[in-house]
């Protein structure tokens, strides 16, 4: 790292109980998992709900961290710790410092939907120029995102941070430490209204972000997005879509069975092929938004191509398997009512019996019922043949769907009792949509379908 002990406890203004050995040396590191320490390290003690990081701190420093922070200095500590009244604020104080030394592009992705699946795919596409730092795995949030920057070393000639919020002021703490030069929107949808209360109000707590954009920054939206197309500001803007005004946009769109898609990619003058290696409708707006991306920053059609097609669905989002008997959609990392309808216009794409096992949504505020009652009038407006539901809520998927005129719909009180009822209801030749919200534990059903 380009950051040394001196300097990080400036940045966080916190006390040193202990003495540092080596406080110019660099940082190699920073963990808050005292089993991801390692020589040179900084280990940060989070107080969460269920552990207590400074328990840990002994754990770190056998694994030769030099340093701690967190809010108390345990006894007989084995090494320094800054004191600051609270741990995960202190490392967004020095990831904003931290971030101060890079001058580099830097795009801060954001969105109801869609947000890892547009990370993956602009660093997929910029990779192919540039040594490009990215988010890994899901840390988008206000601890997440310092551990992510604290990642940037001087080899980067880029980065993609994703930044994930559900209240009002936490993109306003990411947004300071990131200070994007590039803001990319994916999608505003019902995600989050719990806290958000409604669409206008997702679009506005996203929309924290503008302010720390830079005069010269570029703003890259869903031009497809009758929310995010309210966003009038004096930045550049760049649409991407479908749409006929967006800046770049797609033709010729075409299916191409379990080896993905293909498309033409329009910008300006610039015409060219691609395709990607997954499935799914909402591929097509985050394919075209890596690639207004890459034409903005210099990138050739050829790599622009180059990187959609190494693309790869992340961990139970949109993946296709097709075992010549079925073909599944695994979709359950997340789900809120645009991700499903989305999930359900792409299952009318697939040969064979049509049919969507659908769980619950989560914190969609008042409106929760009503939203599933909606997802289910879509399933049978879409085509689906065969329903099958479980969780609370999906009972209201379920009723919607009936009273659209769906008759071959199913409803299981327990993930089990649908599970063991697959074998029965599953035919050959099936197309089988999976989704639900994380928490649903729906990849336990993928797996029952892979056993079929």
């Amino acid at each position: 790292m380009e950051l040394s002990l001196r300097e990080f406890v400036t940045a966080v203004g916190g006390k040193v109980v202990g003495a540092l050995a080596e406080p110019d040396a660099p940082l190699n590191a920073v963990v808050k998992d005292s089993r991801d320490a390692v020589p040179g390290c900084l280990f940060a003690a989070i107080l969460g709900e269920r552990s207590d990081g400074h328990d840990f701190i002994a754990a770190a420093a056998q694994r030769d961290a030099v340093c701690a922070l967190g809010q108390r200095a345990p006894e007989d500590c084995p090494i320094p710790v800054i004191i600051v009244p609270d741990t995960v604020e202190a490392l967004g104080a020095a990831a904003e410092f931290y971030r101060g030394k890079f001058d580099i592009p830097i795009i801060g992705v954001t969105g109801s939907v869609g947000k890892t699946t547009a990370k993956e795919l602009l660093w997929h596409v910029l990779s192919q120029r540039f040594k490009v730092h990215k988010t890994f795995a899901n840390l988008n949030n206000n601890l997440g995102t310092p551990l992510t920057l604290f990642g940037l070393t001087r080899e980067h000639e880029a980065a993609v941070i994703e930044l994930g919020i559900s209240h009002f002021g936490e993109m306003t703490q990411l947004a300071r430490m990131v200070r994007p030069t590039i803001a990319y929107f994916s999608a505003i949808g019902y995600a989050h209204l719990e806290f958000l209360e409604n669409l206008d109000g997702v679009l506005r707590a996203k929309t924290e972000l503008l302010p720390y954009l830079p005069e010269n920054g570029v703003i890259f939206l869903n031009g497809d997005d009758a929310q995010l197309c309210k966003i009038k500001v004096s930045r550049e803007t760049v649409r991407f879509g479908l749409s006929k005004d967006c800046s770049v946009r797609a033709e010729n769109v075409k299916l191409l069975g379990a080896e993905g898609m293909s498309l033409t990619i329009v910008g300006g003058s610039r015409r060219f092929e691609a395709r990607l290696g997954a499935f799914g409708l909402h591929l097509v707006s985050a394919a075209l938004g890596a690639a207004a991306v890459g034409i903005y920053l210099g990138l050739t059609d050829e790599e622009i191509a180059r990187g959609l097609a190494e693309y790869s669905p992340v961990g139970g989002r949109s993946a296709l398997e097709s075992s010549g008997e079925l073909t599944i959609i695994n979709d359950c990392y997340n789900a809120n009512p645009n991700s499903v309808a989305s999930a359900l216009d792409s299952l009318t794409l697939l040969d064979g019996r049509r049919v969507a096992i659908l769980g619950d949504m989560f914190e969609l505020g008042d409106d929760e019922r009503a939203l599933h009652r909606e997802v289910g009038a879509k399933a049978a407006n879409s085509g689906v043949q065969l329903l099958l539901t479980t969780g609370g809520l999906s009972r209201e998927t379920h009723a919607g769907a009936l009273s659209a005129g769906l008759q071959n719909a199913k409803h299981f009180e327990t993930r089990a009792e649908l599970i063991s009822a697959l074998p029965r209801l599953i035919k050959s030749g099936d197309s089988v949509l999976v989704k639900a919200s994380h928490s649903a534990r729906f990849e336990e059903i993928v797996e029952a379908l892979r056993g079929l």
